[in-house]
């Protein structure tokens, strides 16, 4: 079964077999010994300097017996740096970065008052308008209790262990089944001296929808110079491949991996009306395809400001959104939490979407990255919309296909202007944005992408019309994604007294884990040629 994650970061959804399951950055332990399953996780990440806030929704299924979740951390948290948040933000962020899809009409080519409009639209463009008590664990496991206290439902402790094999057995002491084999996944993080966070929850005080139980999202800050996800630990409760969607929220800045491959998704693709109706599948396909493509890669989907979109799946990210994920938090200095006195409209979201299986031996570790613009209703200098992602001085990339509907009418004029895109015509329902969500649990193989674009798709060798055919894994990369090997034995983290698209990255591969995927890291400054606003979308 292939398992999906996903991971949305707040500095700064995902896709996978049906039926799906998220990976996330710590494993589930229960006092029932029963089989247990993470199938959606959300985090959600916003740092600024070293300080790092961490909020994540798990939609655990399993037996409602007792559980906990434990995820390593770089220091040791306090009543006051957890707690409990609204799940509809994680849906917003979601929404925001996630793929999407329009359908435009092209507008009557003698009618100079939509050219005119037009022109004024890019003309704005251009101008740039748009505290816990402490104490020894049980028996002699080397593990001590840093911290203990409660916040909604969760009973929440710090631990520190002096070796893994301890915290395997003051796990197990105190009742808790552990995934069988955790123990070679804990220790690399035990080794550099990391704490975990172990949130147990009282199931008597959440509900169980459908063998799910839905808590309350958690939200816990730090300080540490490095930033990563920590995701080797949840390789514990997996079973197969796995997806994870990191939503990266951070002042004027965008984010890519700096330990694997980076790449965008093809974008700026017109499609066939058959997409309407199955753009989750079709946007699963295009993924698979372009991780098929780029072994051991990580895929940009987004990088875009927070306070705008065009087009806009919704409304944009607001300040109260911002500061329920951490802007409360995100100032001050280190190990004092303030309030962020910075701008908080410069925010940029951006969403990485990875894929990896136990043979991974490395954590994320993110880095920032220079601006890329893509996906967008911008012309070039030869007429042609712009294709893939290119550098530029802002954040404009996103993941952007289209259904066109070309003018059918009569054409009156001598000068017709062809082109001009916006919403149906009287009578004429359709349109607006639609944006893929709840990917993890789309299903697969059904979606032939060369039925499906109208263009060819050559960084991933698709052609319109013409049967792709399937890769083969490249022996000096590794295994294709998905594909099985033995687990590996996970790599020393970094130290703990720091820190829990087109190809342009010089880093290591991702190829022995499995993922795929994304992100231009070099600006190159160029001349900015003329943006064509998104016309109106119908609703």
């Amino acid at each position: 079964m292939r398992k999906a994650l996903v991971s949305s970061f707040f500095l700064g959804a995902l896709v996978a077999a049906a039926p799906a399951a998220h990976a996330f950055c710590g494993f589930y332990v229960n006092s029932g010994g029963s089989e247990m399953w993470n199938d959606a996780t959300q985090v959600v990440l916003m740092r600024s300097g070293t300080r790092t806030v961490l909020s994540m929704q798990n939609n655990y299924k399993g037996p409602p017996e007792a559980f906990a979740l434990v995820i390593p951390v770089p220091t040791v948290l306090q009543k006051e740096d957890v707690k409990t948040l609204p799940k509809a933000v994680f849906e917003h962020v979601d929404q925001m970065g996630a793929p999407r899809l329009v359908e435009y009409w092209e507008q009557d080519p003698c009618d100079t008052r939509d050219y005119e409009r037009y022109e004024v639209l890019k003309s704005a463009q251009n101008a740039g308008i748009l505290q816990g008590s402490s104490g020894e664990g049980r028996g002699n496991f080397g593990v001590t209790i840093e911290a203990k206290f409660e916040v909604g439902e969760y009973q929440i402790v710090i631990l520190s262990a002096k070796d893994a094999a301890g915290l395997d057995g003051w796990l197990r002491a105190e009742q808790y089944q552990i995934p069988p084999g955790a123990e070679p996944f804990l220790r690399p993080y035990v080794e550099s001296g990391m704490k975990f966070f172990v949130a147990k929850v009282d199931p008597t005080k959440v509900t169980f929808k459908d063998g799910r139980a839905e808590l309350s999202p958690l939200r816990f800050h730090y300080d540490s110079d490095e930033f990563n996800l920590p995701i080797r630990l949840g390789l514990a409760n997996s079973s197969g491949t796995q997806d994870l969607i990191v939503s990266i929220l951070a002042p004027g800045q965008r984010y890519e991996v700096a330990n694997y491959k980076n790449v965008t998704i093809p974008t700026n693709l017109d499609v066939k009306d058959a997409v309407r109706d199955t753009f989750g599948e079709f946007y699963a396909a295009l993924f698979d395809r372009t991780v098929e493509k780029n072994p051991g890669a990580v895929v940009t989907e987004y990088s875009w400001m927070a306070s705008n979109c065009d087009p806009c799946p919704g409304p944009v990210i607001d300040l109260g959104e911002l500061s329920t994920l951490g802007l409360d938090v995100l100032g001050g200095a280190r190990g004092a939490a303030a309030p962020y006195s910075g701008d908080a409209m410069s925010m940029v979201l951006t969403r990485l979407h990875a894929r990896y299986g136990k043979t991974v031996t490395e954590d994320l570790v993110f880095k920032a990255a220079e601006p890329i613009v893509g996906g967008r209703e911008f012309l070039q200098d030869d007429g042609k919309l712009e294709e893939r992602s290119r550098p530029d001085s802002i954040n404009n990339f996103q993941a952007r296909y289209a259904i066109r509907h070309e003018w059918t009418g009569p054409i009156t004029c001598k000068d017709p202007q062809r082109g001009h895109w916006g919403g149906p015509p009287a009578g004429v329902t359709g349109g607006g944005v639609k944006p893929a969500l709840d990917l993890a649990f789309v299903a697969r193989g059904a979606a032939k992408l060369p039925e499906l674009v109208k263009q060819d798709v050559p960084e991933i060798d698709v052609r319109a019309g013409v049967a792709s055919v399937p890769l083969t894994p490249n022996p000096q990369t590794g295994p294709a994604p998905g594909s099985s090997q033995p687990p590996a034995t996970p790599a020393p983290p970094p130290k703990a007294k720091s820190g829990c698209g087109c190809d342009t990255s010089t880093s290591d591969s991702l190829a022995s884990l499995g993922l795929g995927g994304a992100a231009l890291a070099t600006i190159v400054r160029r001349r900015r040629r003329p943006h064509r606003q998104e016309p109106p979308c119908a609703v």
